[in-house]
C-alpha cells in the first residue's frame, strides 16, 4: 500500500514565503506612501489655517494700535520684514501692549513685551514665539499713507513712521503637501491704524 506525503515541499515553502514577503513590501510602501500624503496634507491646511488666523490677529492689533503706557508713539518700526507697534488688543486693562513681529529662516516670530512698573513702562524681557513656519519670503510687510486706495504704491523704504496709516501683510506659505515643492500660498491682508487714519473707511 503506498503512502502518500502531505504538506509543502520546501520549494513551495520558499516560493509561498517570497510571495507574502513581496505582497507586504507592497502593502507596507502602499500604506507608507497614504499617511505621507495624509500628514502633508494635513501640514498644509494647518499652515495655511495658521497665516490665516495669525493675519487676523495682526489686523486685530494694528487697528488697535494706541500710544505705549509710556507716551511711546504707536508706530515703532516699519522695515519690510520687522514691525514694532503698540497696541491695546489683546492686553489687560489699560494696558497697551508692545508688539513686535519679525521674519527670521523662514518663520515669522512674534514678540511681546507687557508693561510693567510704576510708571508703567517696556524694561521686562520680550517674550518671543514662533508662530508660522515656511514661509517663501522675508519681505512681507509694506506700508502706505492715509491717500491708499487700495492700488497705490506702498511708501519706500526707509519708511516716515509720521506718514504710516495703513499696514499690509503677505504671508507666501509654502505648499506642505508636495515633496521639495515651491508652490506657494499667498495669505494677505491689511488694517489702517484708527488711532491715526485720515480718510480710510476701514
Amino acid at each position: 500500500m503506498t503512502r502518500k506525503n502531505k504538506g509543502f515541499t520546501l520549494v513551495e515553502t520558499l516560493v509561498t514565503v517570497a510571495i507574502f514577503t513581496i505582497i507586504m513590501a507592497g502593502i507596507t510602501l502602499m500604506l507608507k506612501e497614504i499617511f505621507y500624503t495624509s500628514t502633508q496634507q494635513t501640514l498644509q491646511v494647518d499652515n495655511v489655517d495658521r497665516a490665516r488666523q495669525d493675519l487676523f490677529t495682526f489686523t486685530n492689533e494694528v487697528r488697535n494700535a494706541a500710544y505705549g503706557n509710556d507716551g511711546s508713539y504707536p508706530f515703532n518700526q516699519a522695515s519690510t520684514s520687522q514691525i514694532i507697534f503698540f497696541s491695546s488688543f489683546g492686553a489687560s486693562g489699560t494696558n497697551v501692549n508692545r508688539i513686535r513681529y519679525f521674519v527670521a529662516s523662514s518663520t515669522l516670530y512674534k514678540g511681546i513685551i507687557v508693561p510693567t512698573g510704576s510708571p508703567l513702562g517696556y524694561t521686562s524681557a520680550e517674550k518671543i514665539l514662533p508662530i508660522l513656519t515656511s514661509l517663501a519670503s522675508t519681505t512681507i510687510f509694506s506700508y502706505f499713507d492715509g491717500a491708499f486706495t487700495g492700488t497705490s504704491s506702498p511708501l519706500s523704504q526707509p519708511v516716515n513712521l509720521n506718514n504710516v496709516k495703513f499696514i499690509k501683510v503677505n504671508l507666501p506659505v509654502i505648499d506642505q503637501g508636495l515633496r521639495n515643492s515651491t508652490t506657494t500660498f499667498l495669505v494677505s491682508g491689511g488694517a489702517t491704524m484708527r488711532n491715526l487714519k485720515i480718510n480710510l473707511g476701514n
